[in-house]
């Protein structure tokens, strides 16, 4: 690694953290080091625009990349908060010459060096292997990287049945590759697999059958996960709907929650930090017939939603991060449902009843009651204070 590249590495931080906090994220971890590493050759001999990164946490991928002599980077980042911090990061260290683009042949046309930092499911790895494979050039090298302990021989099946050849490389510092070359013959005319299109015949809270479209990325693909059954099996408690209220799906995932609401009436904000769960919301609210009704947002936990501009805010907080059980996403959701909802508004709440989220909302939004707990999780309803 020269000394431009560690130089560079060293300078980048987990934005918006400084990088102080013991138990916070780092800029840059071992696995993005291995990528940039036996990727290097590869980089250097790469002409402008024939390196992709995707997956890239901080931009260590990218502005190393860069550092090592890559022109006009194509850059993939489901979360909005992760371009933020490339962005952040390209700012200090003065490279930018990337940009980003959707996962799909924009991103990957003519590529011959893609940068992987692997998705946490096959799921994702899927979306993005075909992606790769029905549209980067023929000899393109994928570098798929990851920690040794969240990989799966599961990797190396989906990327072996659409490349030619899947090399693992020796773990080092506790990350290892998969560097994936060359894609298998029909691989570009292969039928994706993602989004997937399921009709669910019962689905509380619906009059009949209900279509959910969901890309690789989205928790819970196209299935509805127990705790937002148990969330839309009261829904009859939600405040009444009109076309004058503003009702918001915070973390929308899939979109099961914001069509919800759109088919009782309700103009719906679906937000979510990530492209694939945005683009899902989207797609399972028409294939609903209510696509009219709800506008998807992407942004980090409602950052671009007036204060006091909802009457009804409806949350299902991620709580993993990895195999890792996190809880700061959903506190920076509670304070964002308190700021959003106007005084008296609702916020309806489901988690993992072991992780005792009631005071955290009682102190962010306002009196919390429970109103529905099965073996795993709670259903709470919170109303906004008058701060005034």
């Amino acid at each position: 690694m020269t000394d431009t590249l560690t130089s560079l590495l060293d300078g980048l931080r987990p934005y918006p953290e400084d990088g102080s906090r013991a138990d916070g994220p780092v800029a840059v971890d071992a696995t993005d080091r291995l990528v940039l590493e036996e990727a290097g050759a590869a980089i250097e001999s790469a002409g402008p625009g024939e390196v992709v990164t995707i997956g890239d946490r901080f931009g260590a991928l990218t502005l190393g990349a860069i550092a090592l002599g890559a022109r006009d980077v194509r850059v993939h980042q489901d979360p909005v908060d992760a371009e933020a911090a490339l962005r952040a990061n390209a700012l200090v260290a003065r490279r930018g010459a990337f940009g980003h683009h959707p996962l799909g042949p924009e991103l990957l046309r003519g590529a011959l060096v893609v940068l992987l930092q692997l998705p946490k499911s096959l799921a994702e790895l899927t979306e993005i292997a075909e992606q790769v494979a029905r549209h980067a050039a023929d000899d393109v090298v994928l570098y798929a990287g990851g920690r040794v302990k969240h990989m799966t021989h599961a990797m190396n099946d989906v990327l072996g049945a659409l490349f030619s050849e899947v090399t693992p490389s020796l773990a080092r510092r506790k990350s290892r590759l998969l560097v994936a070359r060359g894609p298998v013959p029909g691989a570009r005319e292969r039928r994706l697999t993602y989004p997937v299109r399921e009709v669910l015949p019962d689905v509380p809270g619906f009059d009949g059958p209900v279509t959910v479209v969901a890309h690789g990325g989205v928790f819970g693909g196209g299935t509805l996960d127990g705790g937002t059954r148990l969330l839309l099996a009261r829904s009859s408690g939600w405040p009444p709907s009109s076309a004058r209220q503003l009702a918001v799906d915070l973390g929308c995932g899939s979109g099961i929650l914001a069509t919800a609401l759109a088919l009782r009436g309700a103009e719906v904000v679906a937000t979510d930090r990530s492209a694939a769960a945005v683009a899902s919301a989207a797609a399972t609210a028409a294939a609903n017939g209510v696509g009219h009704l709800v506008r998807t947002v992407r942004d980090d936990a409602g950052s671009s939603l007036p204060d006091g501009s909802a009457d009804l805010v409806l949350l299902n907080p991620p709580f993993h991060d990895r195999a890792a059980v996190s809880t700061d996403a959903a506190h920076r959701m509670f304070a964002a449902a308190g700021r959003v909802l106007r005084p008296g508004g609702e916020l309806w709440t489901v988690f993992n009843s072991a992780l005792r989220y009631r005071p955290a909302l009682d102190r962010a939004v306002g009196p919390t009651e429970q109103v529905a707990r099965d073996r795993r999780f709670t259903v709470t309803r919170s109303i906004r204070r008058d701060q005034g």
